[in-house]
């Protein structure tokens, strides 16, 4: 167990510095598209849960839900993009809303689960 949980710290740590490596990635090259810094921060998500399934590690619910909800973001803004819609999408504000009801979502289904609702 604690060398699955010695793992699971090089894979965050190794995560992380590829958060900030791509971030400072598409802050230099301001030619990317619009779009492309959430992509890469979802697969980065992603592939972290990838690599703690393959080694027999549980992945992590938040940070799958935080990657896809990047990469529609992305998606989103990077059509955006290169459709040149003629209106602003509220992307950002439409994710964190979806992103607000998934986690209430969760925890009612936790505590309808635990028997929690049943206590008179």
């Amino acid at each position: 167990m604690d060398n699955a949980r010695t793992l699971n710290r090089y894979f965050e740590t190794i995560a992380w510095g590829a958060i900030f490596i791509w971030w400072g990635l598409t802050e230099l090259l301001n030619f990317l598209p619009n779009g492309i810094d959430p992509v890469g921060f979802g697969l980065i998500f992603l592939g972290v849960n990838v690599a703690r399934s393959l080694k027999g590690i549980p992945t992590n619910g938040f940070s799958i839900t935080l990657g896809i909800l990047a990469l529609v973001w992305g998606g989103l803004d990077l059509a955006r993009s290169v459709l040149h819609l003629p209106f602003q999408i509220p992307i950002f504000a439409t994710l964190l809303i979806v992103l607000g009801m998934t986690l209430l979502a969760f925890v009612v289904l936790r505590v309808r689960k635990a028997g929690f609702g049943d206590v008179h």
